[in-house]
């Protein structure tokens, strides 16, 4: 008989609490009882798992129970203070935001990349930055296959990864332009970003002393953890682009030893999680690629710029396997079933 756990979702009613709850139901992991924490705001409300209805409850020391598993999306102030409170309550607390991916005693997991880091855990995994997720998926076949050297990233990312405000602002900005109505203060973004681009992710307080952006220094060191290479050079530029859902990266990649581009299809193909589209007039794009569960992949060609360079074109739901999907992945590997 298959085990059931008793589960909480802490940040419920944001996007990706929601996709949590659609990503557990989908995949029938075996949820015996349900808990949906969010803000103040939100207490009272009712959201539904499996048919039923599930009152929010108001996030706090005193009403964190018991768990099994709990899927924290609530930001990283909210992870840092009440992970650890979970966790000693006994339960696995899968984490999406940035709190703990860079502690050492925390495992950073993608599923199809490295699974064997789960069962490390002291009750907190860090679900890596969906930039990271799909990068990884699709590189660490090449990385086994011909070893990485290098890697230069420029991402193409969805508005969704800003959060429902974003999407909303993004809106009326489309609607501004075509109806030309004029436009409320921006809130969200420092610039335009319909029919704009903005390497500036994220939004506020993006910039470090190095110059690059706190997303692009998260996919350098979170690259490095996932694969288990601190040997590899990674350099990235993250741009926000007038696209409503899934993230597109362009990814160049130098590696110890030659890898055809016809090689590289052979080990992708073969290798979890992934879509390979062979021929360069069949690229995936964000509207195909969003609601699906695998990384797509691309445009792969040789640079002829460097000794062993090849070219992918990647592209995932950000909210789905750069989410919530990546963190029902990571419990159910420490669920038998």
């Amino acid at each position: 008989m298959t085990k059931s756990f008793r589960v909480a979702i802490v940040g419920a009613t944001g996007a990706v609490g929601r996709k949590f709850i659609e990503c557990l139901e989908k995949r029938r992991f075996p949820v015996a009882t349900m808990t949906m924490y969010a803000s103040p705001d939100s207490v009272g409300k009712v959201l539904h798992y499996g048919g039923k209805p599930h009152r929010i409850v108001g996030l706090s020391a005193e009403t964190v129970e018991s768990f099994d598993f709990a899927f924290f999306s609530a930001g990283s102030s909210i992870s840092r203070e009440y992970a650890p409170i979970f966790a000693a309550k006994g339960a696995v607390v899968i984490d999406n935001s940035s709190a703990w991916r860079m502690d050492p005693g925390t495992p950073l997991v993608v599923p199809e990349v490295n699974p064997a880091e789960a069962a490390k855990h002291r009750g907190i995994i860090a679900n890596p930055n969906c930039s990271t997720i799909q990068m990884v998926v699709a590189l660490k076949p090449l990385h086994d296959a011909a070893r990485i050297r290098r890697i230069v990233v420029s991402t193409y990312q969805a508005i969704s990864g800003a959060g429902g405000r974003a999407l909303a602002e993004f809106d009326e900005e489309v609607r501004s332009d075509f109806l030309k109505d004029g436009l409320s203060k921006r809130k969200i973004f420092p610039r335009p970003v319909a029919f704009n681009c903005i390497p500036q992710v994220p939004q506020k307080e993006a910039y470090l002393p190095t110059g690059y952006t706190i997303e692009e220094t998260k996919m350098v060191e979170e690259t490095k953890k996932i694969l288990g290479d601190p040997s590899i050079r990674v350099a990235a530029t993250c741009v926000r682009v007038p696209v409503r859902n899934a993230h597109s990266e362009s990814v160049n990649i130098e590696t110890e030893r030659k890898l055809t581009p016809a090689e590289a299809v052979v080990i992708l193909k073969k290798a979890p999680g992934l879509s390979v589209s062979e021929s360069p007039e069949t690229f995936p794009t964000p509207l195909e690629v969003s609601g699906r569960d695998e990384t797509f992949v691309g445009r792969l060609r040789e640079d002829p710029s460097v000794e062993n360079g090849l070219h992918l074109w990647i592209v995932a739901d950000n909210v789905l396997k750069g989410a919530a999907l990546n963190a029902v992945q990571i419990a159910e590997l420490l669920t038998p079933r």
